[in-house]
């Protein structure tokens, strides 16, 4: 007996709830009940981010055509074999490197309070540094806790 081309009606709704396989829609792979992975790359973008946000709302004129970037390795020949820069700094944009940051700082306890200390302290001082001004000049009331 010769079968008809059509696929009957109940293949196609099935195949509207399932995938080809026969299974359900995947989950997160963090599950309802655990927090979302974050990774390095993540606590550190947004680590700049917040930083970057915060320095523009305390000095709104200096900073309103900077922008803030992220890269993963200064590019370019190194001034040093002593030396590697954690950011740059131009008219009107701070690079931030990633890996010098993350590897080459010395915490006394790693732990993601220190590492978050570290990459706001370079933010910091690499504003000052185009600015013009010392790091502890651009948020003075942010460390008088009296």
């Amino acid at each position: 007996m010769a079968r008809s081309r059509r696929t009957p009606r109940s293949a196609t709704i099935r195949a509207r709830t399932r995938n080809r396989h026969g299974r359900d829609l995947r989950s997160s792979v963090a599950g309802p009940h655990l927090p979302f992975l974050r990774s390095r790359i993540d606590l550190f973008d947004q680590t700049v981010a917040s930083t970057a946000e915060y320095l523009r709302s305390v000095w709104p004129n200096e900073l309103a055509n900077v922008s803030f970037e992220v890269a993963t390795m200064p590019f370019g020949s190194f001034g040093s074999p002593d030396h590697v820069d954690r950011w740059s700094v131009t008219k009107n944009r701070v690079i931030m490197f990633r890996l010098p940051i993350e590897r080459m700082s010395r915490l006394h306890r790693d732990d993601e309070v220190h590492r978050r200390l570290a990459i706001e302290s370079c933010v910091f001082r690499a504003v000052a540094e185009l600015l013009g001004k010392d790091p502890w000049d651009l948020a003075p009331d942010r460390f008088r806790h009296f």
